[in-house]
């Protein structure tokens, strides 16, 4: 451990933590219980998403660790995940997996948010690796954890860093909230677009179902075409190299990419504004434009937009539920199911005018463009965390002599 401020103690955690209660169940009758496993903790958030209420009767063996609020919980299996989580008062009382060392904090000695935002720093979690054991199935013991040393500031200064990295993490969570959703906007524009069109017209039945009346039916091909040019990635002039791994399901743009030097096979060429399309599991739905001329993998099909064809309003299409049903009944192949470029040009699509084309994809890109913004500072909020949580933990950086509200960290 670096060296820490004069002030400051040192102390295992298990000094500073009391030992948690198991669940017994011939004493502890209980009907049903809300019950967290590994998976039930978010990685990315460090909090508890998603529970499952069971019967007693149906209660997995694992389910044994009785949580208490201000409890923290890390998980012991493959401990380099950071599945870790601070217990809030609707967990009061409910059951973990024993996957979970569970932390009960002395608070005579320890700010309860301390020790979770202790768990989540590089001081603890570096040590940590290296004591997993086991190579499919890395994991650590209770023991690992409790024997870890935990800097310890006086406690109100314990307060005061808590207190900002809570702070920070609200700021996360609030970009969480509005990226979601923008998400869930995005996908009921895509359902009522193809549908209903943006100027309130009659709507007509046909072989798709109802669409505006001047719309037209037509296909996938009417729209686009397949570019279909290769080139050897040593001897090409590209700069960027985009896979399946560069793009994110359910994207418009991509906000990542390989180089050239990465790959040696042949690859596909593309064009700016060409929409990159991954012909391999397409219930994944990885589509997004092209931003820059590049290569990418032969499981991405590169499609030109053809004449007045908008960009952006033929990528909502390819995104949208009913494309992507069709796309899944055309694969072939069972451990890598693909569709291909002959399967997909005949699907029947809903077709505007070019203006009303233009309009849908400005709406198309302004959500997007809308969920870029938001991921960005959610990124820098992100970076923001890591960076005061490690200078935090190790007084590097002191907060003890500013004027900090701590009323959220000091219930």
């Amino acid at each position: 451990m670096k060296n820490i401020p004069s002030e400051w103690t040192k102390e295992l955690l298990r000094a500073v933590c009391h030992k948690p209660e198991m669940w017994i169940p011939s004493k502890d009758k209980r009907d049903s219980f809300h019950y967290i496993d590994v998976s039930s903790v978010s990685n990315s958030t460090f909090t508890i998403k998603n529970t499952s209420l069971v019967k007693v009767d149906a209660a997995p063996g694992r389910a044994r660790k009785i949580l208490k609020w201000q409890d923290t919980i890390f998980a012991t299996i493959r401990p380099s995940l950071k599945r870790v989580a601070f217990i809030p008062q609707e967990y009061d009382n409910q059951i973990a997996s024993t996957a979970f060392c569970v932390m009960r904090p002395n608070q005579k000695q320890v700010t309860p948010l301390y020790v979770y935002y202790f768990l989540l720093s590089d001081l603890l979690n570096i040590e940590i690796n290296g004591l997993q054991h086991g190579a499919s199935y890395p994991a650590i013991t209770d023991k690992d954890v409790l024997n870890q040393i935990i800097p310890l500031p006086p406690l109100a200064e314990q307060q005061k860093i808590a207190a900002i990295l809570f702070k920070i993490q609200q700021a996360i969570e609030i970009q969480e909230s509005i990226i979601e959703k923008t998400r869930e906007l995005k996908k009921s524009t895509l359902h009522h677009v193809f549908t209903h069109g943006l100027r309130g017209e009659t709507l007509r039945e046909t072989e798709i179902g109802p669409i505006p009346e001047s719309w037209k039916v037509g296909t996938i091909k009417d729209l686009c075409l397949l570019r279909n040019e290769s080139c050897d990635p040593i001897t090409c002039d590209s700069r960027v190299y985009i896979g399946l791994e560069h793009i994110e399901s359910a994207r418009f743009l991509l906000r990542n990419h390989g180089s050239p030097k990465e790959v040696r096979s042949t690859k596909n060429k593309f064009k700016q504004y060409d929409i990159l399309y991954g012909k391999l599991r397409p219930y994944l739905d990885k589509v997004v434009i092209a931003e820059v001329d590049g290569i990418c993998s032969t499981d991405i099909l590169v499609l030109k937009p053809k004449g007045s064809t908008a960009a952006f309003f033929l990528i909502g299409l390819l995104h949208s539920d009913r494309f992507i049903q069709y796309a899944n009944q055309t694969t072939r192949g069972v451990n890598h199911p693909r569709t291909s470029w002959s399967s997909l040009k005949d699907f029947p699509a809903p077709i505007p005018n070019s203006e009303e084309q233009k309009d849908i994809a400005h709406a198309f890109h302004t959500i997007e463009q809308k969920i870029e913004n938001h991921t960005a500072k959610k990124s820098a909020l992100q970076d923001l965390f890591k960076t005061m949580l490690n200078k935090l933990m190790t007084g590097e950086i002191r907060v003890n002599d500013l004027d900090i509200d701590v009323s959220e960290v000091s219930i």
